[in-house]
């Protein structure tokens, strides 16, 4: 980061991550959840290396992983083992980074189910032999960021029972792969993230699997001329082609008979009016995410009216001006809302009383002030207000003090916000996150907030807080995020958040005159998964009281009297889950 109070803005967008498995076809039945930790904190390790920690005894079930694991190295092949056991054996390899070509080799023909290795090193061809063989057992593979070729690929074709393929960032697979999946008809899930290689031509694949209800591509730029491919994939639920620079009008024309379409991403295109027309008769559609989409006009979003079944409409930096919005007023069942960095004025947010569902609404960097914001005040099941970067004054805070279902608040850089105004958040006793990133809050401010005992993230990167406001947030016993950033806290203010002990994640950057002592106050804090104290006074003496956040997998220590190898050995010694390091 840069100076205490200069965080540069950057333009942050949300990217759909979407795992989760989908319903169920062939002979057999998911057993185990998609999503598995690479590398948990070593607090979450099992039976199998500290027993003593857990407060229930192991089954037997427990013991015979634990048995298998310890003596991998002795083993041939592990093809008797039974089912259920196989697959807790091979999690358990892969959660302690143990699975190798050796150890993977002794799963040959094993029955497996669920394969799941995103990121993990060393993933090639050859690790597809093996994982093949499972044949139609296999129901889940996930080897996101391998260097697996068009090659390896082909060792999936007796597969058949596949149901969720997730090959993101896989940098090596092309068009020639995508053939070996031709013959997944029973795959509902499949992902092929930022992945330059595939183009119009590989997509004549997807043709062929008739089962498919979610498809990602996101971030493939070549793919242009290829949505012909998917006119037949009825049974599509969800798409996402944002950040596909190349897709434009003619593309979107041919999900038009894609009536199941139920989410649908197309940011960053050059999708225009004429495309937006297209999805009209899409009447199951919930979610539609169009950010960056600037060849959009007010006639587009009138099209996007139309659908008035839309939950989730991101609009984001399509810079469209009041006349666009006021078409959205009949998108009465809207729980979501981001219609940031647009050239809304204040009279063109009267569209919004009408929007009472609405949950979740972003209005940052909107041209809109306290005349704007009073829009907003019957919206009585807003769980989530955006209004960073707004013309906001703190009198304007007035018309949210009705919102009793309002859980975030983001104020950041609204220079008019000051202390008077936080003595009206104060209200809102609901909130439970919390952003005042601006040079005007101070000790004062602050102390008008004791009240939100409920508040578990708080951002006051650039506020001006002394340890006089330091000792205000003994209050928030709460809290699980804290960044207080500038600049005016010395170790005694330190002291006064030692009990936050539920902080997962601390950030004390560009606050100079912190020492070494500092440390030591935070020490009981067992919970942190991330600290940042760069630019401060911390030197090596003082790595020593980090040595009981056995949790911590983010250290910053940027410009702080602290050197690499007294990192390394802290992390050796004492801090396993320590992965990411960042000084000088």
């Amino acid at each position: 980061m840069g100076g205490a109070c200069s965080r540069r803005r950057d333009h942050q967008t949300v990217e759909a991550d979407d795992r989760s498995g989908s319903s169920r076809s062939g002979r057999l039945s998911r057993s185990v959840s998609l999503r598995w930790p690479v590398k948990p904190p070593k607090a979450l390790e099992t039976l199998a290396s500290t027993p003593h920690e857990c407060k229930t005894a192991p089954t037997l079930l427990d013991i015979c992983v634990r048995e298998i694991v310890k003596n991998i190295g002795k083993h041939k092949s592990l093809a008797r083992v039974p089912r259920d056991l196989i697959q807790l054996v091979l999690d358990e390899l892969v959660r302690r980074q143990l699975l190798s070509p050796t150890t993977l080799e002794l799963f040959s023909d094993c029955s497996l189910q669920d394969v799941l290795l995103p990121d993990y090193p060393g993933v090639e061809d050859s690790w597809l032999q093996v994982i093949g063989s499972q044949g139609e057992s296999l129901l889940a593979l996930d080897i996101s960021s391998s260097t697996v070729t068009d090659e390896g690929l082909s060792f999936l074709e007796s597969c058949t029972n596949l149901q969720s393929l997730i090959l993101n960032a896989c940098e090596s697979i092309a068009d020639e792969g995508l053939t070996s999946l031709s013959g997944l008809s029973n795959l509902t899930t499949l992902s092929l993230r930022s992945n330059n290689m595939i183009t119009a031509a590989g997509m004549q694949n997807f043709t062929h699997l008739v089962s498919l209800k979610n498809l990602d591509l996101q971030r493939c730029p070549s793919i242009q001329g290829g949505f012909v491919y998917l006119k037949g994939l009825t049974t599509l639920e969800k798409l996402n082609v944002g950040w596909c620079i190349g897709v434009r009008n003619s593309d979107i024309k041919h999900l038009s008979g894609l009536v199941n379409l139920k989410e649908l991403q197309i940011s960053r295109s050059k999708v225009s009016d004429s495309g937006l027309a297209s999805l009209t008769g899409l009447t199951k559609l919930r979610s539609l995410s169009m950010e960056g989409c600037q060849a959009v006009t007010s006639k587009g979003m009138e099209s996007i009216g139309g659908l008035t079944g839309v939950w989730h409409l991101n609009v984001n930096s399509c810079f469209l001006h009041d006349s666009g919005f006021q078409k959205l007023e009949g998108l009465i069942n809207l729980r979501t809302l981001n219609m940031g960095y647009n050239n809304v004025s204040n009279s063109g947010m009267g569209f919004l009383k009408g929007l009472t569902n609405l949950e979740r609404l972003n209005l940052d960097s909107c041209k809109i002030g306290d005349h704007g914001i009073e829009n907003v005040k019957g919206l009585v099941n807003l769980k989530m207000l955006d209004l960073s970067d707004t013309e906001i004054e703190s009198a304007g805070l007035r018309f949210l003090t009705g919102l009793k279902n309002l859980e975030s608040l983001n104020l950041s850089f609204t220079g008019g916000i000051a202390d008077s105004g936080l003595r009206t958040i104060a209200t809102i006793t609901s909130l439970t996150s919390l952003n005042l990133d601006s040079k005007q809050i101070t000790d004062t401010g602050l102390a008008a907030l004791t009240g939100l005992t409920g508040l578990k993230t708080l951002d006051l990167f650039g506020a001006r807080i002394t340890d006089y406001g330091m000792a205000c947030l003994r209050h928030f016993k709460k809290l699980q995020t804290l960044e207080l950033c500038g600049g005016g806290i010395t170790d005694a203010g330190v002291r006064s958040i030692k009990d936050l002990t539920s902080l997962t994640s601390l950030n004390l950057s560009q606050n100079m005159r912190l020492t070494d002592n500092s440390l030591q106050y935070l020490s009981g804090m067992k919970n942190l998964v991330s600290l940042n104290l760069a630019n401060s006074r911390v030197t090596n003496a003082g790595l020593q009281h980090l040595r009981p956040l056995t949790n911590l997998t983010s250290l910053a220590l940027q410009d702080c009297k602290v050197t690499l190898p007294a990192v390394e050995r802290l992390q050796a010694t004492y801090l396993p889950s320590l992965t990411v390091i960042r000084l000088p």
